[in-house]
């Protein structure tokens, strides 16, 4: 059968032709109805309508071709105008295959690779336009921004089938192996890029600058000074502030308001708020430096946001111990300083006012159920037992959440498990405690304020009423939602604010020597026997606690290590590693019970050593590497593990990582103190 090569029309442009046909049927029926009126007029009709049919046609079958060859001629020039504005068109723009390889350019394009016109592929000119960003599916764009000889350009990648084309297009070969086209777009934006990060910096931002201890130091200076030295503060800050043109609205005697541009955070960045050290070292005779807490709120769209981000940093720096810049935004909080640690006070208000306000809570349930940190040490331990003679005083029922028993709290354990006069279930797993929480139930978290340290941070969620007592500085996740957050990161151990919170929270309270016992090994625990962080108030808790029968003896000889354990641990100190000549590194043998313990101890062990600021223990336990981090005075481990995803105290932390392998967690450590070394922050 021939093949039909016809030149035929379609769509519009046929329906416009066939008008004349259209016509001719509604003459005719016209004919028919003036046939119908009058002969002579039918007639008439006819004979018009024979003429018109007759140059109609003529013109149509005469006039057809011509039509076409000018419609073709139109089509052609048409396609070579729309090509050479392609070419000519004011952004670059190309074509290339799957494999980056550039079949087609506009002269913009080529201009903008003037001396690489010999380069065929995309990421031979530009590295980051490479096949592996290229859209994997017909539907799908790429949209990305590179920066090619110093400007910003806007890169769309768009994908374009190839099925069907080589068969098409006669002149151009193209690789059976190659799918699709890709088609790059650029626009330059780098105008554009510098508007917006200009619009950027001059966004301002809110800030509060508050004196941590500001009665302790007018305390200690001469009367007559006091006024004097506040002025030097307050010209301090004032001329910080005016130097990147910030400006400084004095709230309160130890209180300050701030606004600057973030163009001048970005300066203040960089010399990593010295305002901390610039106050320090004003004096005039006091016995104590000064130090400051700064908040500061980042990246808001309004300046009452910007306001409360800057309140929640401040009141974050303050949880923290003061003395640094806490900077939150909405993508997290960042920390500065923080190098010093917080002097304890020796008043007892803020206790008592936290016990009351913790009675109101407790006796509002039915039943409280406490839990500290998963591995639970003894000061975790000693503070949940605290607690628990607290609400049973209340007459309420309690219970405890502890999962796994380490051998450091198993005496202890095991005497208050085995014992008459406690309930069988004093002590629950975290299966249990979710059967037992319901909306007459109160949860109290000690020793930790990370949610996901817990024994079971299900149960978190699972409750309305949540309390928190903790000794550790407070890092960006925190238990939210919390009615009461007790966090003094001065106390020696949660278990010393636990023995002060029991003295004001029943009155005369009377609790068998074996919780004596717990909360006072707490102390002995967190405070290598009262060696680290003792203050005032840690040898009064102590005191209160062996007034209510806590015996000493028995407490030091529940903690003597056997044998194996003993050498575990010296053979951590043994094969410890001295880097930087100041910071010691060892790996605590695992296959012992509770090597996290003996980690710990070790780390202490190796503080003895003289020339060590810091030491760092690292252990395998249940397919993680713990790591305990201590020091004495003069190196922030809290902030180092901090950058390790840990925290904790500023001379006792620790971090976890999530692996087995002990050789990259060292690395990782020590890339961690060598950038902080150079960042200044040790």
């Amino acid at each position: 059968m021939k093949k039909n090569n016809k030149m035929r029309l379609k769509g519009q442009l046929r329906m416009y032709m066939h008008w004349p046909l259209i016509m001719t049927v509604l003459l005719v029926a016209m004919n028919i109805w003036m046939y119908m009126i009058s002969k002579k007029a039918g007639l008439m009709m006819s004979l018009f309508i024979l003429i018109y049919l007759a140059i109609a046609g003529s013109l149509y079958f005469y006039n057809r071709s011509l039509i076409l060859a000018d419609l073709i001629q139109f089509s052609a020039q048409y396609k070579g105008i729309e090509n050479t504005l392609l070419k000519e068109l004011a952004v670059p723009y190309a074509i290339a295959l799957e494999d980056g390889r550039i079949l087609w350019a506009n002269d913009c394009f080529m201009a903008l690779m003037d001396g690489q016109k010999r380069e065929k592929y995309l990421n031979k000119m530009i590295p980051e336009i490479h096949p592996g960003v290229f859209p994997k599916d017909d539907m799908e764009h790429v949209d990305m921004e590179v920066t090619y000889r110093d400007r910003d350009y806007q890169v769309e990648l768009h994908r374009v089938s190839l099925e069907g084309f080589s068969q098409k297009e006669e002149l151009l070969q193209i690789p059976e192996e190659q799918e699709y086209f890709v088609t790059v777009y650029m626009q330059d934006v780098t105008e554009l890029n510098a508007y917006i990060r200009e619009n950027e910096d001059q966004r301002m931002i809110a800030g509060l600058i508050y004196i941590d201890n500001y009665d302790e130091v007018m305390e200690s200076v001469e009367e007559v000074r006091q006024s004097l030295l506040v002025a030097l503060i307050d010209r301090k800050i004032n001329k910080y502030i005016g130097d990147v043109d910030g400006i400084v609205k004095k709230m309160e005697k130890d209180k300050y308001f701030v606004v600057i541009k973030k163009e001048s955070y970005k300066k203040i960045k960089e010399d990593r708020f010295s305002l901390l050290e610039e106050v320090k070292q004003v004096n005039i005779g006091n016995a104590r430096s000064a130090t400051l807490s700064i908040g500061l709120g980042l990246n808001t769209a309004t300046y009452a946001l910007s306001y409360q981000y800057a309140r929640v940093a401040i009141d974050l720096a303050l949880a923290r111990g003061g003395d640094q810049a806490v900077i939150k935004d909405c993508n997290g909080i960042t920390y500065f300083g923080g190098k010093k640690e917080q002097t304890a006070k020796n008043t007892r208000v803020k206790a008592r006012v936290k016990a009351e306000a913790l009675r109101e809570f407790i006796v509002t349930k039915d039943q409280v159920i406490v839990m500290g940190h998963k591995i639970a040490d003894p000061d975790s331990f000693g503070a949940c037992m605290g607690i628990y003679r607290a609400v049973v005083s209340l007459e309420k029922k309690a219970h405890i959440v502890i999962n796994e028993v380490p051998g450091s709290v198993r005496p202890l354990y095991d005497e208050i498990a085995e014992s008459p006069a406690y309930e069988d279930d004093i002590f629950l797993t975290s299966e249990q405690a979710l059967d037992y929480v319901n909306d007459n139930t109160m949860v109290i978290v000690v020793d930790t304020n990370k949610p996901q340290m817990t024994e079971c941070p299900e149960l978190l969620k699972r409750s309305r009423m949540i309390a928190v007592l903790d000794h550790h500085r407070q890092s960006s996740n925190v238990i939210e939602n919390a009615v009461l957050s007790y966090v003094e990161p001065y106390s020696s151990s949660t278990c010393e604010m636990v023995a002060e919170v029991l003295q004001y929270i029943v009155d005369d309270v009377k609790f068998p020597s074996v919780e004596a016992d717990c909360l006072y090994a707490g102390i002995m625990i967190d405070t290598r026997n009262f060696m680290n962080r003792t203050g005032v108030r840690t040898f009064e808790a102590a005191a209160f606690l062996r007034r209510c029968g806590a015996d000493i003896t028995r407490v030091r000889k529940m903690f003597r290590d056997d044998m194996a354990s003993y050498r575990a641990k010296a053979e951590a100190v043994r094969n410890a590693e001295v880097y930087r000549k100041q910071f010691a590194i060892a790996e605590c043998p695992h296959d012992i019970d509770s090597p996290t313990v003996l980690a710990a101890q070790a780390a202490n062990e190796l503080l003895d050593i003289s020339g060590i600021k810091a030491s760092f223990v690292l252990t395998v336990y249940e397919e993680k590497i713990y790591m305990s981090a201590r020091s004495i005075d003069e190196v922030n481990v809290q902030i180092i593990a901090e950058k390790l995803g840990g925290g904790g105290h500023i001379n006792s932390a620790g971090a976890q990582f999530d692996h087995t392998n002990v050789e990259e967690a060292i690395s990782a450590l020590k890339e961690t103190i060598d950038q902080m070394i150079e960042e200044g922050d040790i």
